[in-house]
């Protein structure tokens, strides 16, 4: 089955492309495609870092099984200063958008 990985931010830096198609055998997991990932781009993340990925938009975990034609996103790690997700509205399309993370907080 074929998926379209795309990678973001500092992952779209270090696999120098924005998205890929990826060949996996059916039933593959989200972590199954992760280790190709890491294989192919050794230097995308260390191994002490997870990454975190979203499947058709909705953040998903490792034991996810993938599915023809999914969208799997790459989602690197933020870093820049505190972020209380308590107070913060975060929406994955809006990250996929590059529309980024409202940090106003509530009113």
């Amino acid at each position: 089955m074929k998926v379209n990985v795309r990678f973001f931010a500092l992952y779209r830096e270090r696999a120098g492309a924005s998205e890929r198609g990826w060949e996996l055998p059916e039933s593959a997991t989200l972590a199954d495609l992760l280790r190709e990932i890491r294989d192919a781009y050794p230097g995308l993340a260390p191994p002490e870092v997870e990454i975190v990925a979203a499947v058709n938009e909705e953040y998903a975990e490792g034991g996810t099984v993938l599915s023809e034609g999914d969208e799997v996103a790459l989602i690197p790690p933020v870093s820049g200063g505190f972020l209380s997700l308590a107070q913060s509205d975060i929406s994955l399309r809006s990250v996929v958008e590059g529309r980024g993370v409202n940090l106003k907080g509530p009113k």
